[in-house]
């Protein structure tokens, strides 16, 4: 098992990279999220997972020991390849996806190109205990202020009679025009007039 590769980065795009460590050159598959943190660098580390198949053997990198936790168990879901896992992390941020599954939002999960009603169900329902019992170990995925501010704010607004998946995306497009929101207050007021 290859843990990490640490290198110069040879060749760059959303999908892969080429990984020059010490004269070899790897071919390692990312997704846009990992992508999105190294586009700017000349050399970087990449946490890797090698998936060993009959007719291939491919590496796929990440920029976050959060980000590959989660692509592990999104990949030992029954029905949720390499790809798929690949998919869902370039379309939506690690935070995201666990968020969609501990509040068991299947319509989030659907958004993803390939996750049909079954498989998001699929999901929710074998990860669930999985990703609680991280957070409550406390070796969080990802332990991130905005986290716990997005779960406040949601909360306060299904409170005010707002409808779950459009508090969701109410404080989603706060939340991306503003990544350094600090204030639960301005988060909620804002995600308000976004309705």
């Amino acid at each position: 098992m290859i843990a990490y590769l640490n290198g110069k980065l040879a060749y760059k795009s959303p999908a892969l990279v080429h990984l020059d460590v010490n004269g070899i050159g790897y071919e390692v598959q990312i997704s846009l999220n990992t992508y999105s943190r190294i586009q700017h660098m000349e050399s970087c580390k990449l946490l890797t997972f090698l998936q060993i198949k009959e007719d291939a053997h491919t590496l796929y990198g990440f920029f976050e020991e959060a980000e590959r936790s989660l692509f592990l168990l999104l990949i030992s879901v029954s029905g949720v390849g390499a790809s798929t896992a690949r998919m869902m992390l370039s379309s939506l941020q690690p935070e995201d996806v666990q968020r969609a599954i501990m509040m068991e939002n299947e319509r989030m999960l659907e958004s993803v190109k390939g996750i049909g009603a079954k498989t998001a169900k699929r999901i929710i329902l074998e990860l669930k205990d999985k990703i609680t019992k991280h957070k409550d170990t406390g070796t969080h995925l990802s332990a991130t202020v905005n986290n716990t501010m997005h779960e406040d704010a949601l909360n306060a607004l299904i409170t005010l009679g707002i409808a779950r998946n459009m508090a969701e995306s109410a404080i989603q497009r706060v939340m991306k025009n503003e990544p350094l929101l600090q204030n639960l207050e301005e988060l909620i007021k804002k995600a308000l007039k976004s309705l």
